[in-house]
């Protein structure tokens, strides 16, 4: 998958346009804020919290949509949904998923940053 599929370079252009210097914070924070996140939801997943499951998911998912991760925010999507049904079979495949692309987005991120 390329750079391009894993951030949305126009509406991250759009966001550095209106935040200016506080853009590097911006990324920065949604950066740590997903690797919280993702901690909380292997802890649910361990404990099989399925609305803890749910709750982080969705609110790492609405981030990845701000900052401009679609491919993210899908992956979050699923892990949401499998705590909505209450069916945690797979969860660690897709945190696991979640973690991939993140690493993805990350260096996607960083590089854009550069630009």
């Amino acid at each position: 998958m390329s750079e391009q599929q894993h951030i949305d370079h126009d509406a991250l252009s759009e966001l550095r346009g209106v935040m200016g210097g506080d853009f590097v914070i911006l990324v920065n924070t949604f950066l740590q804020d997903a690797d919280d996140r993702i901690h909380h939801l292997r802890q649910g997943a361990a404990t099989g919290d399925v609305e803890n499951v749910r709750k982080m998911a969705h609110s790492l998912k609405g981030s990845c949509i701000n900052i401009g991760a679609p491919e993210l925010a899908e992956r979050c999507r699923t892990a949401e949904q499998r705590g909505r049904d209450g069916d945690l079979s797979d969860i660690d495949a897709c945190i696991g998923a979640i973690e991939e692309e993140l690493i993805a987005v990350r260096a996607a991120l960083e590089s854009f940053q550069g630009s």
